[in-house]
């Protein structure tokens, strides 16, 4: 944020105060970034010398479910940070890792300091939002997605002022904002480097997150001077096994050419001159020796190719290892679905339940069933309700079964209900967010005390089958609002995946090719490039259903020997809204020409964008699309 000496702590406040009384506070020495911060923070109701009205700190479960979700932010930022802390020893002042929430996560801090950071909750479990907190390095740096330095009177909460901040952005190999670091301390104590220090720190993070979130992928190492490679400095690119760039390091984007929109939607070739079977052959041929390549405008890289042995190195397109099991036969290639599938086999037979969360046709049911098969419980059945299926008046009676006679129409003989026809096996809860308040406190009776009683009295008999679960709702917002028993939810949560959208995948391709070749095993059928590029661009609000729908009716359309899908073969609402670059129009709207759908596409994104005081992850969230697609329709005007 700063390039220049602290502004003075009476010129600030003077301009602060200008800001509270509705006057124009426009000073020279307040730069813009400051200014934007101050007035997110009157906006969000803060007064400088106003009571914070909200808790300090997350309960400790609160604390341990944030701790989980960043387990791998943790892990890798926690030998950063002590190496961090030991520069900065002695100097009054602590280091602190937040998540993308802005709740501070770990601390390290001398004695000293860390009576006063208590006082203003600068510990663990505490929120530092800007909303919460005013204007402060932390919730600053989340607000701008960048690295910022905060002073004294800079911070808008006066309480904050005897602080100083410096707080840089930890990013994911995708471009996903992951968290932030800071070092906090006395004012007295600033230092003109602090900021440095800090964005060095998060880009060695960035680097150890990336090498290991792109293991299975080949990575080039790259940077301008080959004696760079290898140090904090240098870019990491992950590719997957037909040449598509799929991760991605800041120093890598700022070395090509390339903004975090491009990870995913941008083959190598478009980035550097050359191809991936070339880069392969030269690896093989200067076996353990560096790479020289170039980028389009003629500037020289260095590079080093990593992630196979070189003796495979020439072999385009090899499949990474994969485990003999259910399923590693779904898996196409996708980082973020693989990881899911490594997490599920490690719980697999331990009696943990497994919770899948993901949009409505991304594959849960698919992905809970390889899960059972890849289990030792595999022989065993695999019984799965959508209880959002089942009507309410009958749920009771289908999951726990009932005696003969318990209520009109009931058979005759009984019924032993699903619970008990999953004993031995794998019991999957589709929905279970839809499910009845009443059923809830029943099936958390029998997830406790593993034994079912059947309606209409009976003897409970004992069950045991593994247990997964699967939602597309937000489960701690529907037990925040009495929709769902947090006691349930935290009995079903033993391990909490998400599975990526079908637009968040970096595997369009092989998908496409694995369902065509499922639909017709008879047909060789391919589609053509231009047609897949697009359908690979769209946003699928359907998922992984509506891709295997449309491709089944293209097939149906094609005729005798053709076996090419092409845009004459789509249906009709698909074929209108590739063309128009937008979503799948409403059935009871009429198709606008494209000019118009991307001018109201791009009004709708500047709107969310408004609401949510430019953060864009906010935005893309309310609109319904990744961070990535909403950076590349910015950057079109919303046309594609």
């Amino acid at each position: 944020m700063r390039t220049h000496s602290p502004v003075p702590a009476p010129q600030l406040r003077q301009a602060r105060l200008k800001l509270l009384e509705g006057s124009d506070f426009t000073d020279a020495a307040v730069d813009e970034r400051l200014a934007r911060s101050w007035r997110r923070s009157l906006a969000a109701g803060l007064t400088p010398t106003g009571r914070l009205a909200i808790p300090d700190n997350l309960s400790g479960k609160e604390l341990g479910r944030a701790l989980g979700r960043n387990h791998e932010l943790l892990s890798h930022s926690r030998p950063i940070m002590e190496y961090l802390f030991e520069q900065v020893r002695h100097s009054h002042s602590m280091v602190i890792l937040a998540d993308n929430r802005g709740v501070l996560m770990h601390t390290l801090g001398d004695a000293d300091f860390l009576g006063k950071a208590e006082r203003v909750a600068l510990m663990s479990g505490a929120c530092w939002d800007e909303r919460q907190r005013g204007t402060n390095a932390i919730g600053t740096a989340l607000a701008e997605a960048a690295g910022v330095e905060i002073h004294g009177d800079e911070h808008f909460l006066e309480r904050n002022t005897f602080l100083t901040c410096a707080a840089a952005p930890i990013v994911s190999a995708t471009g996903e904002l992951l968290g932030i670091l800071d070092i906090s301390g006395d004012r007295r104590s600033r230092h003109p480097h602090t900021l440095g220090l800090v964005n060095t720190a998060a880009r060695m993070i960035e680097n150890r997150l990336v090498v290991d979130a792109c293991q299975r992928h080949l990575r080039l190492h790259l940077h301008p001077d080959p004696a760079g490679i290898g140090t904090v400095a240098e870019g990491i690119v992950a590719l997957s096994e037909d040449g598509w760039i799929v991760g991605a390091n800041r120093n890598a984007l700022q070395m090509l050419g390339l903004a975090s929109a491009d990870i995913g939607a941008t083959p190598l070739f478009r980035a550097l001159d050359t191809r991936l079977a070339d880069l392969l052959e030269q690896a093989r041929r200067r076996s353990g020796q560096g790479l020289a390549l170039r980028r389009h405008d003629g500037m020289s890289l260095y590079a080093r190719l990593d992630g196979h042995e070189p003796r495979i190195l020439s072999v385009p397109a090899t499949p990474a290892p994969k485990k003999d099991d259910a399923l590693s036969a779904l898996d196409t290639g996708d980082g973020r679905w693989r990881t899911a599938a490594d997490k599920a086999r490690r719980i697999v037979g331990k009696d943990i339940p497994l919770l899948i969360g993901g949009e409505s046709g991304v594959g849960k049911e698919m992905f809970a069933r390889a899960a059972h098969e890849s289990s030792p419980q595999r022989d065993g059945p695999f019984v799965a309700i959508n209880c959002a299926a089942l009507p309410e008046n009958l749920i009771e009676a289908e999951l726990f079964g009932y005696v003969s006679g318990a209520f009109t129409g009931a058979r005759k003989e009984g019924y032993i209900g699903r619970l008990r026809e999953a004993d031995g096996g794998t019991l999957f809860l589709d929905e279970i967010g839809d499910m009845p308040l009443t059923m809830q406190t029943r099936l958390l009776r029998v997830l406790q005390e593993r034994q079912v009683t059947p309606l209409g009295g009976g003897t409970p008999v004992k069950v045991n089958f593994a247990l997964i679960c699967a939602t597309h709702c937000d489960l701690p917002a529907a037990c925040a609002s009495g929709r769902f028993r947090s006691d349930l939810y935290y009995r079903i949560n033993g391990l909490s995946l998400n599975l990526p959208a079908l637009r968040e995948r970096s595997d369009f391709a092989a998908l496409c090719d694995k369902l065509l070749a499922e639909l017709f095993p008879d047909l060789p059928v391919d589609i053509a490039p231009g047609l897949r590029q697009r359908l690979a661009a769209y946003h699928w609000p359907g998922n992984l259903r509506q891709l295997a729908s449309v491709l089944r009716t293209a097939c149906a359309m094609l005729d005798p020997g053709d076996t090419r899908i092409d845009w004459q073969h789509l249906p009709d609402d698909i074929l209108a809204a590739l063309q128009a670059g937008t979503e799948r129009p409403s059935t009871t709207s009429t198709v606008l020409p494209a000019q118009d759908l991307a001018t109201l596409s791009l009004a709708a994104i500047q709107q969310a964008i408004v609401d949510h005081q430019g953060n864009l992850s906010a935005a893309a969230r309310q609109l319904g699309i990744s961070r990535q697609t909403l950076y590349r329709k910015l950057k079109t005007g919303a046309g594609q």
